[in-house]
């Protein structure tokens, strides 16, 4: 079965006649087909399944034109196509266990927003029920309320809490895009990361000038690998890796959170 796929991709190979990003998006494509096409027979992590992608690699290294770079690039398309080939199942699994994570996550979301009105409740009431006390009385509960309300310490876990999510995301949009997602999983992830980042937004106008540059940064750079998707895969998986480096930067950025 190996030897067929081994052959089948040699001859598809020797029919590619283009040279550059062409014939790269081809040989990722050539080996991820042939590897589908039998991988399905094999249990998921066999031994053989890892032999195939052996063999899938080994064919494209036998058959290499050009040398240097190119070299390096036709052998990471071959590996990057039999990897997506061989991940497709769980990814689709994958992605039904994200969607089940996105609906407890909303769930969550609304059960603390109620706990937050709630409170918001409780403390507007405990400050209109203080009108017989003393003026004295009354500054000290209102300043008690609005430090309570403003807590520094929570607004700064819910902001690190966002942008935490925010690099998840984007750390599973670079996974998608190498490692077998299609497009709309990429987006989807650029998508979740968007909606994290608009919620740390509002804290951001009251930051130093450099911490606002940063986040900047981060809205260019999203912005950026949304609208490569629809380029060259080359293009699109520069434009997540320097994403997902403005992450890791954004995330560093401690002491303009402590003002």
């Amino acid at each position: 079965m190996t030897k067929n796929i081994k052959e089948q991709i040699q001859t598809e190979l020797q029919q590619i006649k283009e040279t550059g990003q062409q014939r790269i998006d081809k040989i990722r494509e050539i080996v991820r087909l042939a590897v589908s096409g039998v991988v399905s027979e094999f249990k998921e992590g066999s031994v053989e399944v890892r032999t195939l992608v052996k063999d899938a690699v080994s064919a494209v290294a036998e058959n290499i034109q050009g040398k240097g770079s190119e070299i390096k690039e036709e052998i990471t398309a071959s590996i990057e196509g039999a990897l997506e080939a061989v991940n497709s199942k769980r990814r689709e699994a994958l992605n039904q266990t994200q969607t089940e994570v996105k609906q407890l996550q909303a769930k969550l979301d609304d059960e603390e927003d109620k706990i937050q009105q709630e409170v918001e409740e409780i403390l507007t009431e405990i400050q209109d029920t203080t009108q017989d006390k003393s003026t004295e009385t009354q500054s000290a509960i209102k300043s008690a309320v609005e430090s309570i309300k403003n807590s520094e310490e929570v607004s700064l876990l819910k902001k690190r809490y966002a942008q935490l999510q925010a690099q998840i995301a984007i750390v599973r949009a670079n996974l998608a895009a190498r490692y077998g997602g299609d497009n709309a999983d990429v987006q989807t992830y650029l998508d979740d990361a968007k909606t994290w980042y608009e919620k740390t937004r509002t804290e951001a106008e009251e930051m130093v000038s450099q911490a606002r540059q940063k986040h900047s940064d981060m809205e260019t750079k999203l912005g950026e690998a949304g609208a490569a998707l629809a380029k060259k895969e080359r293009e699109l998986k520069q434009k997540l890796r320097e994403l997902l480096l403005s992450a890791a930067e954004w995330l560093k950025d401690k002491e303009s959170d402590k003002k």
